[in-house]
């Protein structure tokens, strides 16, 4: 099928999630809840016992903390995919699509975008919280951009896998408790909220090459949030932290695009 037609229809079915944000709005006031929960709690309550160089400043923390809030929630965002293909393939919504002529690659694509939306609108909610705390940007107006920038698309690579996780399992609630197990340790064993120099060797090690590491450092330092003395990074993942996250989103991309949509056409040609 042309492309044009593909991205019109990807559009569509953007457009429809988008529209179910709207109707819907408890979804978006519990995707925003969450974050700011995590900003204050972190912020107000673990702050106080969480040490980084350069602790002397009251707001060291909070600046610290704030890449890795928006790391973790844009990847929690990212969920969403797959918890809205598991609902639709449920309740025969996918069989109505099949019935349309549209592009299948489309349903996945215009899910996966309105993901991106998504999570624009979380970071917004959560920068503006995050300036209520005491966390700041001391960079330039074009590195703060590629900071939210990298954050977006590599959830969006994220959003991908979920997609296809989404269409393997049988249910929803299977498909929350699988996606849990699975990112939550991702996103706690790395920089996201405390340094890596506080957690022992094994994990410090794992935590080091994690992707998540790498895209929190990325926008700790494009967001200028890296205190002067924080010594620098001995891991090679950490050092090029822009390059390794560019690195693991082609990849997640290469690999979940094309068997995500695989995926589909066997989930729907049941």
């Amino acid at each position: 099928m042309p492309m044009p037609t593909v991205l019109s229809d990807a559009h569509v079915v953007a457009r429809r999630n988008i529209i179910k944000i709207k109707r819907v709005p408890d979804l978006l006031v519990f995707t925003t809840l969450s974050p700011i929960m995590f900003v204050l709690l972190f912020a107000y309550v673990f702050g106080g016992a969480i040490e980084v160089p350069g602790g002397a400043d009251p707001d060291a923390y909070r600046e610290f903390l704030m890449a890795g809030i928006f790391a973790q929630t844009v990847i929690f965002g990212a969920t969403i995919t797959g918890a809205g293909l598991a609902e639709d393939i449920k309740k025969g919504i996918i069989d109505r699509f099949r019935s349309l002529p549209m592009a299948p690659s489309a349903v996945l694509t215009g899910r996966t975008l309105s993901d991106v939306v998504n999570n624009v609108i979380v970071l917004v909610v959560m920068s503006l919280t995050g300036l209520l705390v005491g966390w700041s940007i001391h960079s330039s107006f074009g590195e703060a951009v590629l900071g939210f920038a990298l954050l977006i698309v590599f959830a969006y690579a994220i959003s991908w896998m979920m997609a296809w996780l989404g269409m393997l399992v049988p249910s929803v609630e299977v498909f929350n408790n699988a996606t849990f197990i699975v990112i939550f340790p991702l996103t706690f064993v790395a920089n996201t909220f405390v340094p890596l120099e506080s957690l022992p060797k094994v994990l410090q090690t794992f935590a080091e090459w994690n992707p998540v590491s790498a895209v929190t450092q990325a926008s700790r330092e494009l967001f200028g949030n890296i205190p002067p003395q924080v010594p620098e990074p001995t891991s090679w993942p950490l050092q090029n932290a822009e390059l390794y996250t560019a690195i693991w989103t082609v990849l997640i991309l290469l690999i979940f695009i094309p068997i995500a949509n695989a995926q589909y056409r066997r989930s729907t040609s049941r």
